[in-house]
């Protein structure tokens, strides 16, 4: 397996993300028809659903559909990698709060309860989870799996979203706050509120796509080991780049929470970074899974702390 050419990278990145673009529109419309989000929680919700961003977690769903052999890039698949994206919104929103970590930037612009204040905020993040999980079931059941199997889809989604995945990970990550922590519960803290989600990103495309126990192990495995590679150059960047340049603040240093510079200095963090790139690698090929999009996106993330 060889990663990508750059230039032929970059165009498939701007490419799913276009598609990605196009299944939130569908999405958020469909939310904002619903007569039980009112009018200025759909406002909330379009403004911190539709603000941009990577989408880098329902690229990696729609890959990973692909790469185990569910078949072509149909609207539906979008429409499935969008329900992660929507569980990502949400976090994001909540992850800016006052209580939390007290944001007042997000992707270069207000954060959420800054432009529609806090009780929007919190509420109209919130009801993006049990969305999220109805657009997950609606998208599987359109891609033709049997009602048990759209039905695991969407659990899979809310396995990550909940208390032992992102949001036990947010509640660790506010446990941490003014403290130092090891090595082993910085890990595991960073696996549950990033990891938990860019994993199943993956695994929600290859369980919609029938793959075998063994794929979508090594998926599981690459999603984990991307997430906190993830994690770690959020670290690097927040130590070597403006919050102007970044688009957000205050940085989890300011915050006082511990970062893997804060514990391995930035060399040994760029070490670590790309320790957990080889461990993902490692998964794909253990797996004799031949998809050279997951390589290249793998590169890209550990690209961004250069």
């Amino acid at each position: 397996m060889s990663e990508v050419n750059p230039v032929d990278f970059n165009g498939y990145l701007e490419a799913e993300r276009l598609q990605v673009e196009e299944a939130l529109e569908r999405a958020v419309r469909k939310i904002e028809r619903r007569d039980d989000v009112t009018a200025d929680e759909a406002s909330v919700i379009r403004y911190g659903v539709m603000g941009g961003g990577k989408r880098l977690r329902p690229i990696l769903c729609v890959t990973a559909y692909v790469a185990s052999g569910g078949g072509c890039r149909s609207a539906s698949v979008y429409d499935l990698a969008a329900s992660v994206e929507l569980v990502h919104a949400y976090s994001l929103m909540h992850d800016d709060l006052p209580c939390m970590d007290d944001a007042e930037l997000r992707r270069g612009r207000p954060a959420a309860h800054i432009e529609h204040g806090v009780v929007t905020a919190v509420w109209g993040a919130a009801k993006l989870i049990p969305l999220a999980a109805i657009q997950a079931l609606e998208a599987a059941r359109l891609l033709g799996c049997e009602e048990a199997l759209a039905r695991s889809v969407s659990k899979t989604l809310m396995r990550a979203a909940g208390g032992g995945g992102m949001v036990g990970g947010q509640w660790m990550d506010l446990m941490g706050e003014g403290r130092a922590l090891g090595p082993e519960e910085l890990n595991r803290l960073h696996q549950m509120k990033t990891g938990a989600l860019l994993a199943a990103s993956l695994e929600v495309g290859s369980v919609a796509a029938e793959a075998s126990d063994k794929v979508r192990a090594a998926l599981v495995e690459y999603g984990s080991a991307v997430g906190l590679a993830f994690q770690i150059v959020d670290d690097i960047l927040d130590e070597t780049s403006s919050s102007e340049a970044l688009g957000k603040n205050p940085s989890d240093a300011q915050l006082q929470k511990s970062t893997y510079t804060s514990l391995h200095g930035l060399a040994g963090a760029k070490i670590r970074a790309r320790t957990e790139i080889e461990r993902a690698l490692d998964a794909l090929a253990t797996a004799r899974i031949e998809c050279d999009e997951l390589i290249s996106l793998a590169h890209f993330v550990v690209e961004r702390g250069r």
